[in-house]
């Protein structure tokens, strides 16, 4: 891995490869959601509020992606030093907090007909918007700090601390009671229904692929923003 932690060599790669995460996210992503919305059938409980699944678990799944990507970053930077670890972290944090909150809001919306109210302080909806308040205040701290594109030490720790509640979010709903649906998707299985399961597969992939193409070009950003701060000051000195 360390090496592509030289920016020059990682712009190369991610230059080409960016365009066609994106045009390949959006393809998959378009496909699923639109089998999702008009060819597969309704819940035979839910009804046609189930749809509301094509957006909100891949949603969650990147919401919680995103901070595991953050701190696989952070324990690269403080125990390797690699160079690109904290931009990597730097630029899955907003996406991370965006999909984060795309995943309250549209289970809010799956709350409502399904249980009969907007919110309920449960183990899995509070964990859930904790880890929101957590991509805050990474963010906040990230852009407090003096460095130009990645992150100083102790958002890195900040970074890997706030994993302590990516398995608190799986597991809250068999640790605690909850509105929540256990997981329909493990290990073992699914027990979801093909006519909806694949639609689902093709917009997780989907959003999985544009999430990845983001957070690529934020670094490219991250990157030329250091590059010409660098050539600005280096300008000031002459």
């Amino acid at each position: 891995m360390h090496g592509f932690a030289n920016p020059t060599r990682f712009l190369a790669i991610a230059r080409p490869v960016t365009p066609w995460l994106a045009a390949a996210g959006v393809l998959m992503a378009g496909y699923g959601l639109y089998a999702g919305l008009f060819l597969s059938p309704p819940d035979y409980l839910q009804g046609e509020t189930v749809r509301i699944l094509y957006v909100h678990v891949p949603a969650a799944w990147l919401g919680m992606g995103g901070w595991t990507g953050i701190a696989i970053a952070s324990l690269a930077q403080i125990v390797w030093r690699h160079p690109l670890a904290g931009v990597a972290a730097r630029a899955v944090a907003v996406p991370g907090a965006l999909f984060t909150a795309l995943c309250l809001l549209t289970g809010s919306l799956w709350g409502r007909p399904a249980w009969g109210t907007w919110w309920q302080w449960d183990g899995r909806m509070t964990s859930m918007l904790v880890l929101l308040f957590l991509y805050f205040g990474y963010i906040a701290l990230a852009n407090a700090g003096d460095e130009r594109s990645g992150v100083s030490r102790a958002t890195a720790i900040f970074g890997l601390v706030g994993a302590v509640n990516i398995p608190i979010i799986n597991r809250s709903v068999v640790w605690w009671n909850s509105l929540h649906q256990p997981a329909s998707i493990t290990l073992g299985g699914s027990k979801i229904d093909a006519a909806i399961l694949y639609p689902l597969i093709f917009s997780a992939l989907g959003f999985t692929l544009i999430f990845a193409a983001i957070v690529l070009m934020r670094m490219r950003t991250l990157l030329a923003r250091a590059k010409v701060e660098a050539r600005l000051r280096r300008m000031a000195a002459v």
